[in-house]
């Protein structure tokens, strides 16, 4: 076989032409440019015949070995050595050299790198010698017919379904007239089991941003009273007229919300459990809206008069609890009372209500008349968790200061608000700090001192505060930056042998420094402050004076360079750090939810200065007073 490897391959150059391969012949002429002429005939135009030179050495790939102007079959059977070729040239083989009339190529096409690594004539014929393999059907299940109220969703135990859909519901309300809870007007049309989940969704908290709403609200549950029974809140410390173009006067003539219709929507929901208002109200809440409410809805556990300072509310109030001191005294099942701003309001009233709710948890008289009087009233089977107390210039320190110290009522402190403006008094002395610091609970989560007289001397007792209070509000101070970072790095040791506590890290996420005056923006960037490195954490929060922010917020490549940002809201100022990489991912894996904390009730900000009365997202004009001014 080695010798007959020229003749399979290539043309020898003193074979004549066949006359059967006359078209083999042409089509060599034209590579004319691969021949070279004879030595010694220089003269004279070599012919076909004999002037051919075979090319020598061994070919780079089966193409190139071959000579593809004539076909390696009609070669072979020139030199006769396919004995399976009859006299007509027709392969009787079963092969794939391609003159068989009853061979078919199968399998596909394949790619030039692939078939590279096949044998020679699998590159020849083009075709890949393994048969293409069908793939197997797959058996697919058919899809379950599911019967009326048989789907997976629906056979969920309600308590989850309610849950599920509760999520699609808007807890803040767009502005103006935009449709908001689309998800859920879709749900009422899926089936009667998602329609009920939706219908409950729907009713138990109703909030209402403007009076066209609260109209369609009153006409439904007064078409179909069973919906009413279905409302267990209604929010209307969203409610405004302004951007409608409307006056106060002009609403009162529209009549779609007025003291009436109020009372109307109360008598139709009989067993509602929370009632949120507002100063945008205070004329709509009458006396008879308020006996509804303290006497007629016997499942009330919240009520919020935010910032209400009308005259007529002022009177209908101190009426209605002139009722409850009379003969027919009786106790208020109200847990949770918000009476924040209602700075209009007497001594009195405060007495004479605080006295009938045995069973009260939240209180917030923020900006009142309070009075010490009113506040030792409160019946000694409450159990106060919320309490804000600031900016209450009726109040003594002294008798806060009692209060909290014998009180039983106090012992289980979560939220705490002693503020006050130090522009016109100061509530707590260095000596009701002394009595104060040392008594309060390790229940105690957010804790505002702002204007208290605080002292270096009151850094020690400050700091067993620090290890499970969250939020804490120092403004107006006279702590030295020594003192703040006692809380975030153990003292040097003792040199008189004394074993030291072992060290535990603060729990402090938020810090308020406001006005203090050893904390200004050269003082936090200097080396002797720590309260911008890492060693700080988990304090994400720094609320600052307005000359300090303000020096803060010009130096951006340097609050950069540290991590940290400047931002206002209202009236306030804070120096937030902001998070790495890993704690940015976490956030966003939990929605953001990294600021919120149970005690919050729905808040996620840090430094609220408004105690919530409902578990909900915080907007409207109580975000105004809680995190606003």
């Amino acid at each position: 076989m080695a010798s007959d490897y020229h003749r399979l391959t290539n043309r020898r150059a003193s074979s004549p032409p066949s006359p059967d391969l006359n078209q083999a012949h042409e089509s060599s002429i034209v590579q004319a440019n691969d021949r070279r002429p004879v030595k010694g005939s220089p003269d004279k135009r070599a012919s076909p015949e004999d002037s051919y030179i075979a090319p020598t050495g061994t070919a780079q790939s089966f193409l190139e070995s071959i000579n593809t102007s004539v076909s390696p079959q009609v070669e072979a059977l020139k030199d006769g050595l396919l004995d399976h070729v009859d006299a007509e040239g027709i392969c009787t083989c079963a092969c794939r050299c391609g003159r068989s009339p009853t061979w078919r190529p199968r399998g596909r096409k394949r790619s030039k790198s692939f078939t590279a690594m096949r044998s020679g004539i699998s590159e020849l014929s083009g075709w890949d010698s393994e048969p293409r393999q069908e793939p197997q059907p797959i058996p697919v299940e058919p899809a379950k017919q599911n019967g009326p109220g048989a789907a997976s969703l629906e056979r969920l135990p309600a308590e989850i379904l309610d849950e599920i859909i509760a999520q699609l519901a808007l807890a803040v309300p767009p502005a103006g007239y935009v449709p908001r809870n689309v998800d859920l007007i879709s749900c009422l049309l899926t089936s009667r089991t998602i329609h009920v989940a939706t219908i409950n969704t729907l009713y138990n908290h109703i909030i209402i941003p403007h009076s066209q709403i609260f109209a369609k609200f009153l006409s439904r549950i007064s078409d179909q009273p069973a919906l009413g029974s279905l409302v267990r809140r209604l929010d209307l410390s969203h409610f405004t007229s302004v951007g409608l173009g409307r006056t106060r006067q002009m609403n009162a003539e529209i009549q779609n919300l007025t003291a009436r219709t109020l009372l109307q929507s109360l008598q139709l929901s009989p067993n509602l459990k929370e009632v949120l208002l507002q100063e945008h109200l205070d004329d709509d809440v009458d006396e008879r809206v308020l006996r509804k409410l303290l006497f007629g809805l016997p499942k009330l556990r919240a009520v919020d008069f935010c910032a209400a300072a009308s005259g007529s509310f002022v009177s209908s109030l101190a009426s209605v609890v002139r009722t409850l001191n009379g003969p027919a005294s009786t106790d208020l099942n109200i847990q949770r009372l918000g009476l924040h701003e209602c700075f209009t309001l007497q001594s009195s009233v405060f007495e004479g209500l605080l006295s009938h709710v045995p069973r009260l948890t939240h209180l917030d008289v923020a900006h009142t008349r309070i009075t010490d009087r009113a506040l030792a009233s409160i019946p000694r089977s409450a159990q106060l968790t919320h309490l804000n107390l600031g900016r209450c210039s009726q109040l003594t320190g002294e008798g806060v200061v009692d209060f909290l110290v014998t009180h039983p009522a106090t012992t289980g402190l979560v939220y705490l608000n002693l503020s006050c403006d130090v522009a016109s008094y100061r509530l707590l002395s260095e000596r009701d700090v002394e009595r104060l610091l040392p008594v309060l609970p390790t229940t105690l989560r957010s804790l505002n001192l702002n204007g208290a007289k605080i002292r270096s001397s009151d850094a020690p007792a400050i700091l067993p505060l620090t290890k499970h209070v969250e939020e804490l509000s120092l403004a107006h101070s006279k702590l030295s930056l020594q003192d703040l970072n006692s809380f975030f790095r153990p003292s040097p040791s003792s040199t008189n042998g004394e074993p030291e506590p072992a060290w535990a890290p603060p729990a402090l996420h938020y810090l308020d420094l406001s006005h203090i005056p050893s904390v200004t923006q050269p003082a936090l960037y200097s080396s002797n402050c720590i309260l911008l490195s890492e060693h700080t954490s988990p304090l994400e929060v720094l609320e600052l004076g307005d000359k300090a922010i303000s020096s803060l917020r010009e130096c951006r490549n340097t609050n950069k360079r540290l991590g940290w940002v400047v931002k206002e809201l209202g009236r306030r100022g804070w120096y937030v750090r902001e998070p790495s990489s890993n704690e940015a991912s976490n956030e966003a894996g939990n929605g953001g939810s990294s600021g919120r904390r149970r005690w919050k009730m729905g808040a996620m900000w840090w430094g609220m200065r408004k105690c919530p009365v409902a578990v909900g997202e915080v907007g409207g004009l109580y975000g105004h007073y809680m995190f606003k001014k």
